[in-house]
């Protein structure tokens, strides 16, 4: 059996073998691996570990979990199971073990133990509104791993600095343990205080609380108590996997059965205050950079999501049309990341939304600078002269016209 203080030096050599280490990757016939920036690299102890046997892994996990029978009893029914860790006071982990094919894998995210600040975040100068709003319901979304956490953090931050409420935390695991400035804290992590998130956002409705952060809006009885805490006088903030504003609207509105639908459109127009997207993107010289789309809450917005999208009317579109007012579109953040030199023109086309948009943009701050046309312009006319016919096919009057 592993002791405490064996797992605690590999997982500090672990976390001290790469720079900016991400996650820690225990599998079996293969060696100790670290994710940093975005890659997979072996980790060499002493004495060496060339690959893990089934039974240092499931020593490992029982180490990771120690005698949580929540956490035990999901692995054995489930296959798998989340929990977190801390390596003393140096850092914090989401923990997630795994059966595959009859063993134990381990994956171990690194928190950030240093609770951002909308400034250290860099966020544009709207997301300062976000922390004002009395009630409603405040949506982050994106992929995982996309930073949606550091930024519900960095909100949650900001309340704490500037009011004096009482605020419930439902987590999976407790990612940033805030300390009591102006708000009062009570932090609870699934698996150990309560067992889903609908029941502990039901319990948390009896507990007085002014603000609710629920860690992720997985089923649809979740998503209806959320929008009753929000109707109710509570600000309820969450997540949800979805790429932008108007597949967010989709998904919840999806978790209900067709009969429920005009109800849940109107309660959700009256209830959502603000959805943000989130891509991480890598940066010119290393280093990622978060890309965001903000869309608020107006006439439109709420118009759209009653009667649903149409032309001239979807999300993307009324999104756009509030630029002046702070709200952006990936393909907004996209073009002002790669004119700030924040990232590369290849980086801009490959995360934005609409690529004919972010082309014109680019070609447009070339231009403005003297500059060639984009690389994407190239590869078209690449493409078209590749279609055009070699010197000895007769052209039609058509070619002809298109060629001159």
């Amino acid at each position: 059996m592993i002791r405490r203080t064996e797992l605690e030096y590999i997982l500090g050599t672990m976390l001290d073998s790469q720079p900016e280490v991400s996650d820690l990757l225990f599998t079996v016939d293969r060696p100790l691996q670290v994710e940093a920036y975005g890659e997979l690299k072996p980790v060499i102890l002493d004495p060496a570990i060339e690959s893990l046997t089934p039974y240092q892994n499931e020593a490992i996990a029982l180490n990771l979990v120690g005698e949580n029978q929540w956490h035990i009893q999901d692995l054995l029914r489930k296959g798998s199971c989340d929990s977190s860790y801390a390596l003393s006071e140096r850092a914090r982990f989401r923990v997630n073990i795994f059966s595959q094919r009859g063993n134990y894998s381990i994956v171990c995210r690194k928190l950030n133990t240093a609770i951002p600040t909308l400034e250290s975040l860099k966020h544009p100068e709207i997301f300062k509104n976000i922390p004002k709003e009395k009630t409603g319901l405040v949506l982050v979304t994106g992929a995982t791993g996309s930073g949606k956490s550091t930024t519900l953090a960095a909100i949650l931050n900001e309340i704490n600095l500037t009011k004096a409420v009482h605020i419930v935390t439902l987590e999976d695991p407790v990612e940033f343990v805030y300390p009591h400035i102006r708000a009062t804290f009570n932090q609870r992590e699934q698996g150990t205080d309560f067992d889903n998130f609908s029941s502990g956002l039901r319990a948390a409705l009896r507990q007085a609380p002014k603000v609710i952060l629920v860690g992720e809006m997985r089923d649809r009885e979740t998503v209806s108590i959320a929008m009753s805490a929000a109707e109710t006088g509570h600000l309820v903030m969450s997540t949800l996997h979805t790429i932008d504003a108007g597949q967010t609207i989709n998904r919840i509105l999806g978790m209900f059965e067709p009969e429920e639908q005009e109800q849940m459109r109107a309660r959700l127009a009256d209830s959502l205050r603000w959805v943000v997207s989130q891509r991480l993107v890598p940066k010119v010289g290393g280093g990622r950079h978060a890309l965001l789309e903000i869309m608020g809450s107006n006439l439109r917005t709420q118009e759209t999501i009653r009667l649903g999208e149409s032309e001239g009317k979807s999300f993307y579109e009324i999104v756009e049309a509030s630029y002046m007012f702070g709200w952006r579109t990936f393909d907004n953040a996209a073009l002002e990341a790669f004119e700030r030199g924040i990232i590369s023109e290849e980086t801009a086309l490959l995360y934005c939304s609409k690529r004919g948009v972010v082309t014109r943009g680019i070609d447009n701050m070339k231009k403005s600078r003297g500059e060639s046309s984009s690389a994407a312009g190239l590869l078209r006319m690449k493409g078209l002269v590749e279609r055009l016919p070699s010197a000895s096919e007769a052209p039609s009057p058509s070619m002809s016209l298109k060629i001159k």
